[in-house]
């Protein structure tokens, strides 16, 4: 084997072959000592010399637009590893721009990518009608959304409240609390109810009672003392009956009303010279079958006969139950 630099001639012995010219040798790259190495030599070359198969690796000085090398590469347009420093004792891996990367600002970027927060989406299986479509987690239904916008509209004061779980038939899944209706009419105690019959006493407030009873005392509302709205209990608080609308928030007793002149006018069986008092009671329960399915008070049985009761029972047909 002949020395590196020295140039060998091949004396062929037969016909010669063509072949293309070699490659100029490159003065500015160094030849490796492992390039030369004895064919004999089956060992496994390692360290910082060991040729390294597939890999094309270029050489860069100092000042060399490693932008122009890449995009000399095939497939150019992908940015491509570009080592500098090859030859010396510090090579180092440089970015696309030509700086080196640090191993601190790879940290950080890896560090970057690791907290970057992942969010899952999943569905509430639906336990009480398993058939029915279900709903986005933490989400609310566009009946929901639509029923408050509505109570917006109507000038209806409430917050929304966390969903309410007594079991045993007991829930409101999207509950509110009622303080205030069209007018600055305030609801006493604050009522916890579901959205539909907030809706629909809202708008019998709005466009009956209080219509009526300034046509007949020359005065507005000015509370609604409310006597039960939620309540986990069953029906007339029997044992065994079936569960009331008051333990899904869908029904609301009404005990008395107070005008803005200091009146109050109690739900109860009026004196028979009580006209004024009778004509508004009367009036006002029998509009209000138009807006709720069920509609009980005094002379419907004896656990309505101080209240008014409204709530929006479900029922074939579309059947309404005023008495």
């Amino acid at each position: 084997m002949a020395p590196p630099g020295d140039l060998l001639s091949v004396q062929p012995t037969q016909s010669a072959i063509l072949s293309e010219p070699a490659a100029p040798m490159m003065a500015s790259a160094p030849l490796a000592p492992a390039m030369f190495a004895d064919p004999a030599d089956t060992r496994i070359p390692n360290g910082v010399d060991a040729p390294v198969q597939n890999v094309l690796v270029y050489p860069v000085s100092a000042g060399v637009d490693t932008k122009q090398m890449t995009s000399a590469l095939p497939e150019g347009s992908v940015e491509q590893p570009i080592v500098t420093g090859i030859g010396t004792d510090n090579p180092q891996l440089a970015s696309v721009s030509g700086y080196p990367t640090s191993g601190s600002e790879l940290q950080v970027q890896q560090n970057q990518a690791e907290e970057q927060p992942v969010r899952l989406a999943g569905l509430m299986p639906r336990i009480s009608n398993p058939m029915s479509a279900p709903k986005w987690a933490g989400g609310m239904p566009a009946s929901e959304k639509a029923c408050r916008n509505r109570l917006k509209r109507l000038g209806v004061t409430y917050r929304d409240l966390p969903a309410i779980n007594s079991g045993k038939g007991c829930s409101i899944p999207y509950p509110v609390e009622v303080t205030e209706l069209s007018g600055g009419i305030q609801i006493k105690p604050a009522a916890k109810l579901n959205c539909q019959i907030t809706d629909a006493f809202a708008q019998w407030v709005k466009n009956e009672l209080a219509p009526a009873a300034r046509l007949r005392y020359l005065s507005g509302v000015s509370s609604i003392r409310q006597l039960s709205s939620y309540s986990c209990r069953t029906m007339n608080s029997k044992r065994g009956a079936p569960m009331s609308e008051h333990a899904s928030g869908n029904a609301i007793d009404v005990g008395k009303i107070t005008l803005n002149n200091g009146q109050s006018i109690a739900v109860r069986k009026p004196g028979f010279f009580s006209f004024r008092e009778k004509s508004l009671l009367k009036t006002v329960r029998s509009d209000s079958c138009k807006y709720f399915t069920t509609v009980l008070g005094p002379g419907s049985d004896i656990h309505h006969r101080d209240h008014f009761h409204f709530d929006l029972r479900t029922r074939k047909a579309g059947y309404r139950h005023c008495d």
